[in-house]
């Protein structure tokens, strides 16, 4: 089939750096083309000069539908049939559903907006895609996957032939992905050409026809459904095999240091019931289990976020933790799952959300700050995570997902934790920063550190875990590793679903 979309030798300087170099893209109608690569790799460049909001370096070509054209800002490139749904949706959230549709394509009677007209042509597309809202309702009453079907009936109201994705799964639940993806298909069966920009390796199983590969600004390759693998993705991403991101020795965490925490009973009589574990100087212990199973609601209670009951001890000695601050205080700090709404100041310096745990620590005279130690201090966590970032008072929000998130690590470090616990530390970033992430981790432990990982990532959790307890309806319901069960993927989901009491039941 010809191809729709033809991007050719496209590069794009900003001052002396090269964000783009000789990059090819070709996508043909009725596919599903995942473009993939870490932060910084070039895909929203790339995507940006598709879109119109950056004008490509001369010597480059676009060709959409086999015709050369020119893409000189926004409102082109909607005319030629490109669309592109942005991780941060563009609606307005005070109009309608049908306003957002036809938002500066308003149909006109009289010299007035022709609402009659917009609810016309909004109740069929709202209707092929399956949703219950109308063209009346308002924006901002709806969710965050609802709202990005009000993006996608834009796109098809403005008779789009390519539709790009960036990240759209980001803020959905299991359920709502699902009924994304199963509109993502009807589309490609309808003949739309689909850019798919994603982290996960899931969703670019289960969705791409083809994967193409950026790296370093440069198009690395580009792999047919039928030859995708982790370890060929992996590759192409990051310069390097898939084993190098794993190393732990399972059979070595057998030799573990002295327990240093003792969680007994805890709960709050609803969502965890009555939990235990142990942790060990040096060790990785996972926490696994589906979605409601209660992982993140047993680590708040732990760190004094949310009020239950139990015991909590560390080195031997009974801690008193009521809020997070006393946890903080006795050496346990825990690393939200949501570092944007929960962990980071995303209006604030990299310098200042680094020092925001400490910055009281050196203060002069127990009131003056000391400035000059703050910067010390950001910088140093700045080179020893390697947080990409021209200079720390650059705002938070202005970094990736990764950077994000390391920011956040840095701020827990400076206050030299004891135990560590983290909650999904590697989502939404991409392979090279769980890489860095990992090794992080590994020189914790090798530190006598305790770090508990909370992770939905079962390859992440048997490859950097030492132990793995397996969490179902709120109550601890098994453990593997140490010297009992190896920890496998299998063996995780069969306590996870309740399979092995199934099959000891069957046995019995």
């Amino acid at each position: 089939m010809a191809p729709i979309l033809e991007m050719l030798g496209i590069s794009k300087t900003f001052g002396a750096n090269r964000a783009l170099c000789d990059v090819s893209l070709t996508v043909i109608p009725g596919e599903i083309h995942a473009l993939m690569g870490e932060n910084g790799a070039g895909k929203s460049t790339l995507m940006k000069i598709l879109s119109g909001a950056y004008q490509a370096d001369p010597g480059g070509q676009i060709r959409i539908g086999g015709e050369p054209v020119v893409i000189n800002g926004p409102l082109a490139a909607r005319r030629l049939g490109v669309s592109v749904i942005y991780q941060e949706l563009t609606l307005a959230p005070n109009l309608s559903v049908g306003e957002n549709i036809f938002l500066g394509t308003e149909p006109r009677r009289g010299g007035m907006i022709d609402r009659a007209a917009i609810t016309n042509a909004c109740t069929p597309l709202l209707q092929r895609l399956g949703v219950s809202f109308t063209p009346a309702t308002l924006v901002s009453t709806l969710s965050m996957a609802e709202r990005q079907m009000v993006e996608i009936a834009r796109a098809l109201n403005a008779q789009s032939r390519i539709l790009v994705m960036d990240e759209p799964t980001t803020s959905l639940s299991s359920r709502e992905t699902e009924r994304l993806f199963d509109l993502i298909r009807r589309l490609r069966a309808d003949g739309l050409a689909i850019i798919y920009i994603s982290h996960r390796m899931a969703e670019i199983y289960d969705l791409a026809d083809r994967v193409s590969v950026l790296r370093d600004g440069s198009a690395v390759g580009t792999i047919p459904r039928a030859e995708l693998s982790a370890e060929t993705l992996v590759r192409l991403m990051v310069g390097r095999d898939l084993a190098t991101f794993y190393k732990k020795d399972h059979a070595a965490a057998l030799a573990r240091g002295p327990v240093i925490l003792s969680v007994r009973d805890v709960g709050d009589g609803q969502r965890v019931l009555g939990c235990g574990l142990d942790l060990h100087a040096g060790e990785v212990l996972g926490i696994a289990g589906l979605v409601g199973a209660g992982r993140t609601e047993f680590a708040r209670l732990v760190y004094g976020a949310d009020r239950g009951s139990g015991t909590v001890t560390l080195d031997g000695r009974a801690l008193h933790i009521a809020t997070p601050r006393d946890a903080i205080d006795a050496g346990v700090v825990y690393l939200t799952e949501d570092r944007k709404r929960l962990g980071l100041f995303l209006d604030m310096s990299v310098r200042e959300n680094i020092n925001l745990g400490v910055i009281g620590r050196d203060a002069k005279g127990g009131a003056l700050l000391d400035f000059a130690a703050a910067a010390r201090r950001a910088r140093d966590a700045i080179a020893a995570l390697g947080i990409r970032v021209s200079a720390d008072m650059i705002n938070v929000g202005a970094l990736s997902g990764g950077n994000q998130q390391k920011v956040l690590l840095a701020r827990l470090l400076e206050t030299k934790p004891r135990v560590l616990i983290l909650d999904e530390p590697t989502r939404g970033v991409d392979i090279g920063a769980k890489s860095e992430i990992y090794r992080l981790i590994d020189s914790l432990a090798r530190a006598d550190v305790g770090v508990i990982v909370i992770s939905s990532d079962l390859p992440e959790i048997v490859g950097i875990c030492d132990r793995v307890l397996v969490m179902r309806e709120g109550r601890m319901a098994g453990e593997i590793g140490g010297d009992g069960q190896p920890v496998t993927q299998e063996n995780i989901i069969a306590i996870a679903t309740g399979a092995d009491e199934s099959a000891g039941q069957q046995a019995a």
